[in-house]
């Protein structure tokens, strides 16, 4: 039988942010049975002694205390170093540029939270992501979808899309139906204290820490020459990791012709390459994709014709996804319908059609 609202149980995982406690208000306003989470993922101590989370926490408990829930405060600490940070530093290790994000959110929130939740006898986990779940078909044809969010800036599904089923049938996603602005709006009218409070930016957990601060002392940072497109050395870098396809720097050129920007890396010299914005290095069009991880039961027929997304809020772009003909891999090649720039090696390709997002790969 089918239950009913205030049967179904649910955890809402509450950051102290505005998008999860309005999530966690339109639940309680539906009569569901709601309990709230606040997870720590990450723990440094700032110069004034207090823990990066504390405040966080604190917004998170007033909001549940607003809404008359309950608040629970789990430690993830050890699942978020061992499954995404380690996983992290490896990757950048490598000379390539990975999306905590993405590992977080595949890993830790719809893992290892989710796992818990579904431990302490919840029927589903919810969160503030602007994204939505569907469902397709019935009975054992029954099908999840991920499914992009009313809010197309905002849409979070490129950092969702390797989710599984499993995950999916057990996941709420309240506010992809809404807009920021309304979601603003519905806090304010809600009286929620975080109705104001601005966004959090940075590294998932992490928050805003500058790039060669996160890596200090976690990857090996060996200097090495800079060269342009032509191979002429114009000085050097202290460290490939610290660099992405695609940056801007400030190397100097002879004859200057304006900025260079990150076009490449040779790893096994450990040389970077600059060049011009306008470098076709830089806009290539074609590309590799591995490890392809498809949100539904059924893989999409080859050739395919979609759009894909590079990175979180780029413009959807025409693409062909293709097998590489010739070759025993299990990579795919993507062909864009135009030159794309600076498709970065570790970070993910997203597919998506007709606002379904169909999964995606790392970039080669």
């Amino acid at each position: 039988m089918k239950k009913t609202n205030e049967k179904v149980k649910v955890l809402v995982a509450m950051s102290g942010g505005v998008d999860s406690s309005v999530a966690a208000a339109l639940l309680v306003q539906a009569g569901f049975d709601v309990t709230g989470a606040f997870m720590v993922n990450y723990s440094t101590t700032g110069d004034d002694g207090a823990l990066c989370w504390r405040a966080d926490y604190e917004d998170a408990l007033r909001v549940a205390a607003k809404l008359g829930i309950p608040l629970l405060r789990w430690d993830f600490r050890r699942e978020y170093s061992e499954l995404v940070l380690k996983k992290v530093y490896a990757e950048y290790d490598a000379g390539r540029t990975p999306n905590p994000d993405v590992l977080c959110n595949e890993f830790v929130k719809f893992g290892a939270w989710l796992d818990r939740a579904r431990e302490f006898g919840f029927d589903y986990l919810a969160t503030g992501h602007y994204a939505e779940v569907g469902v397709v078909g019935k009975g054992i044809k029954k099908e999840y979808t991920l499914v992009t969010s009313k809010d197309e800036d905002k849409d979070q599904t490129y950092f969702l899309h390797r989710l599984n089923q499993e995950q999916l049938a057990h996941t709420m996603f309240p506010i992809g139906k809404y807009t920021k602005d309304q979601v603003r709006k519905l806090a304010r009218k809600f009286s929620l204290p975080t109705a104001d409070k601005s966004e959090s930016m940075g590294i998932c957990f992490v928050g805003e820490v500058p790039m060669k601060e996160f890596l200090h002392g976690k990857v090996k940072s060996k200097p090495g020459k800079v060269v342009d497109t032509a191979g002429n050395p114009i000085g050097e870098h202290s460290g490939l990791a610290y660099y992405t396809i695609g940056q801007r720097h400030g190397f100097v050129q002879a004859g200057g012709r304006g900025s260079l920007f990150v076009v490449g890396k040779d790893l096994q010299k450990n040389i970077l390459i600059v060049g011009p914005e306008d470098s076709p290095e830089m806009w290539p069009r074609e590309m590799r994709v591995r490890d392809l991880h498809l949100v539904g039961v059924s893989a999409p027929k080859l050739p395919l014709n979609c759009v894909v997304r590079l990175r979180h809020r780029a413009t959807l772009e025409k693409c062909m996804v293709n097998v590489v003909k010739g070759e025993k891999t299990n990579d795919l090649i993507v062909k864009f319908a135009k030159p794309l720039r600076a498709p970065t090696p570790g970070q993910y390709a997203v597919f998506y059609k007709k606002g379904v997002c169909l999964g995606g790969g790392v970039i080669v």
